[in-house]
C-alpha cells in the first residue's frame, strides 16, 4: 500500500464542495451581490465592495455596516466505475459569514473598513462504507480573513483602493479509512493554519451616470499548517501498528489569485445591471505534499499530483428598485473547472458549473434587510480507471460524481 494514497484526502487543507466558485473558492460576501450572480467588480452597492472591489467602497455614499450569513446546503452522488449502486452524502450544511464596515467624513473623499469573511471553508460527509472511503470519509474545514482596507476617491469619477488580507483563522479535519488484510482502520488529520498576508487592490472608474468600471486583484496567500495532529484508531493487529507512528504533519496549499474586471451599467435611475469576468491563477496548484515527523509505511512525506488549471468565471446580474424601499435581484453564473479530467478527487468532485440567483432587499430609514437564494448546478463529472492510470492519478477512485448546491443568505445593513 503507498502511502501517497494513505492521505489523499490531504488536498482538502482547505477545500471540498464549495459554494458559489470553482476549486475551493467561496465567494458569498455581500448579500446584494449575491442575489444579483456575485457581480461587484465594477459596481458600489454598500460596504461589502472592499471584497469586489476595494476602488469602488470610496464612491459608496452611506458609511455604514453590513452583516451577513449563508447556509449551503450541498448534494453529492457518486456512482462507482462499473457499478450501479449511487451514494450519496450525509446531510450537510455550512454557513459563510460576512462582516463589512467602512466610516470615513460624509463629504469627504477617503473610506476606511474592515471586513472579515470566510472565501474557504466546507463540510463532506460521505455514506458510511461507501467505495471511496480509503481516500475520503470526513472533511470539516473553516477559514477566516480579515481585511483593513482604504479608499480614496481621487477625481468624482475615478477611485482606488486597497486591502491587507489576513489569514486569521484556518482550520482543518479530514478522515478515512484504511484498509487492513481483515478490516478498516482509521486516520484523523487536525490541524490549524499559521497567519499569513496578502492583499486586495482595485480601481474604479465611472465617466458617467449610466457606466462604471472595475479592476480587481486579490493576491495569492500559502496556507500552511506546520504543527497539525495525526491520530490513528482501529489498527489492532501488532504486525500493523509499527507502520503508522506519525503524530504530526505538515502541508502547504496556494490560496489562489484572482483578476476581475466588472462593468456596471444604468439605463435608468432604478435599473442596474452588473458584468463581472474573472480568471483565477490555478495553475499555482500542481502538488500537494504532506511531511511527517515519524515514518508512516516506510515514508516520512506523501505527494499526491493536482495540475489544476487557470479558469474563467462570467456573472451577470441586476437590480430593479421597485418602490422607494422595495429593490429586487436576479443573475447567473457560468464558471469553468480548473480540474481536469483525470485528476478528480472526492473531495473536490468539480465540474464546470452553472448558477440562478434571486434576491431582494427592503430598507426602512437607516436599517434594511437583504436576503439572497442561489442554485448550484455542477455538471456530472466521470471519470474512467484508464484516465488514472494514463495520468498517474491511482491514488483516487474512478466513477461518477454529481453535484448541486442550494444557498441562502440574508444580510442586515445600518447606515450613518
Amino acid at each position: 500500500m503507498k502511502f501517497k494514497s494513505l492521505l489523499l484526502a490531504g488536498s482538502a487543507l482547505l477545500t471540498g464542495t464549495a459554494a458559489s466558485a470553482g476549486g475551493y473558492q467561496v465567494t458569498l460576501a455581500g448579500q446584494k451581490n449575491n442575489g444579483m450572480g456575485g457581480v461587484g467588480v465594477g459596481l458600489s452597492l454598500d460596504q461589502a465592495a472592499m471584497f469586489y472591489n476595494p476602488g469602488a467602497l470610496a464612491m459608496v455614499k452611506e458609511r455604514g455596516v453590513h452583516i451577513g450569513a449563508n447556509g449551503t446546503f450541498a448534494r453529492n452522488s457518486f456512482v462507482a466505475a462499473g457499478g450501479n449502486q449511487q451514494r450519496e452524502l450525509r446531510n450537510t450544511v455550512t454557513t459563510p459569514i460576512g462582516l463589512f464596515a467602512a466610516f470615513g467624513p460624509s463629504e469627504g473623499k477617503f473610506r476606511a473598513g474592515i471586513g472579515v469573511y470566510t472565501p474557504f471553508g466546507s463540510k463532506l460527509q460521505y455514506a458510511d462504507g461507501w467505495e471511496g472511503r480509503t481516500s475520503l470519509t470526513d472533511i470539516d474545514l473553516k477559514s477566516v480573513f480579515v481585511q483593513p482596507t482604504l479608499s480614496y476617491a481621487i477625481t468624482d469619477q475615478l477611485s482606488v483602493g486597497a486591502g491587507l488580507v489576513i489569514l486569521a483563522h484556518g482550520s482543518v479535519n479530514l478522515q478515512r479509512d484504511i484498509p487492513l488484510p481483515d478490516s478498516f482502520g482509521h486516520v484523523e488529520l487536525d490541524g490549524k493554519a499559521e497567519t499569513k498576508l496578502g492583499f486586495n487592490a482595485g480601481v474604479f472608474f465611472k465617466p458617467s451616470d449610466k457606466l462604471s468600471i472595475g479592476i480587481n486583484y486579490r493576491s495569492k496567500i500559502d496556507a500552511e499548517v506546520k504543527d497539525g495532529d495525526v491520530t490513528f484508531s482501529g489498527i489492532n493487529s501488532p504486525v500493523f501498528q509499527p507502520r503508522f507512528q506519525a503524530t504530526k504533519f505538515a502541508a502547504t496549499l496556494p490560496l489562489i489569485a484572482t483578476t476581475s474586471i466588472g462593468f456596471g451599467v444604468m439605463p435608468t435611475e432604478n435599473l442596474t445591471i452588473g458584468f463581472d469576468a474573472s480568471l483565477a491563477n490555478w495553475s499555482a496548484y500542481k502538488t500537494l505534499r504532506f511531511d511527517f515527523d515519524q515514518q508512516v509505511n516506510g515514508s516520512t512525506f506523501s505527494e499526491s499530483r493536482r495540475e489544476y488549471q487557470d479558469a474563467l468565471t462570467f456573472r451577470l446580474g441586476g437590480q430593479y428598485k421597485l418602490t422607494s424601499g422595495l429593490t429586487v435581484r436576479a443573475g447567473g453564473v457560468y464558471d469553468e473547472s480548473p480540474v481536469k479530467d483525470g485528476f478528480v478527487t472526492p473531495e473536490t468532485p468539480d465540474n464546470d458549473r452553472l448558477s440562478g440567483t434571486l434576491g431582494a432587499s427592503y430598507s426602512f430609514g437607516k436599517f434594511g434587510v437583504d436576503i439572497s437564494g442561489q442554485y448550484i448546478g455542477i455538471k456530472k463529472r466521470t471519470q474512467t480507471q484508464d484516465d488514472l492510470i494514463n495520468n498517474g492519478t491511482t491514488d483516487r477512485i474512478a466513477g461518477t460524481y454529481k453535484t448541486n448546491v442550494v444557498v441562502a443568505g440574508l444580510g442586515l445593513n445600518y447606515s450613518f
